[in-house]
């Protein structure tokens, strides 16, 4: 892991007790759909294995 990426999930870690979200930052609007960040995964501090668009974790869900 680099040193900046080590950084900044370190400091998502130490945010992710505010209980809420901030749309730019965390989450943005497309369409009728919110799209979480990968800021905001990071800050949750877990993968939810749902093939997020923007998993910094690196699943993938598998596609038929």
């Amino acid at each position: 892991m680099t040193t900046e990426k080590a950084l900044n999930n370190n400091i998502a870690k130490d945010l992710s007790k505010t209980n809420y979200f901030i749309e730019g930052i965390d989450f943005y609007l497309e369409k009728t759909f919110s799209v979480f960040t990968a800021w905001h995964h990071l800050k949750r501090g877990y993968c939810c294995n749902n093939g997020c668009r923007h998993c910094p974790y690196g699943f993938k869900k598998d596609t038929l």
